[in-house]
């Protein structure tokens, strides 16, 4: 009593197939990896700055960071553009859309004056900005 469905006498049907050709697939993958394999680096800051060392562990920080930049010669930047002490809380409001309870990542060269690093900190928090975070190279416990 077998019986054989789905074929017929004359032998000439194609098979059908039922596995999924992935070459396309990962041919995209591998163009979007390149992608932001080269998009990746021209998304960080570009400003030089020498930053002291710190050993803390690293804190999580928001999609886009505003960052303060304050250069061995005293020079402040918001994000790339360079500001004057005077500009620098109207740029962050336009950084921030604002936001005065966003953080602000102040990148502070090693060779500036704890002095000079307070007086912007303190323009930042008259400016209305009190949530501030210093940005320091990572070094693993131990080392100097």
């Amino acid at each position: 009593m077998a019986m054989r469905l789905g074929s017929r006498a004359g032998g000439d049907d194609l098979e059908i197939q039922h596995e999924i050709n992935v070459t396309p697939f990962i041919d995209v993958i591998l163009v979007l990896l390149i992608i932001f394999m080269v998009a990746a680096p021209l998304a960080t800051v570009d400003i030089g700055v020498n930053l002291p060392a710190s050993t803390a562990p690293e804190q999580p920080r928001p999609d886009k960071p505003v960052f303060v930049t304050i250069k061995e010669d005293q020079s402040i930047a918001v994000g790339e553009a360079v500001v004057t002490r005077d500009a620098l809380a109207q740029a962050l409001d336009t950084a921030t859309n604002n936001h005065k309870d966003e953080t602000i990542f102040i990148r502070g060269d090693k060779a500036l004056s704890y002095g000079e690093l307070m007086e912007v900190m303190n323009t930042l928090r008259d400016a209305g900005y009190l949530k501030l975070a210093l940005v320091g190279l990572e070094t693993p416990p131990g080392k100097p």
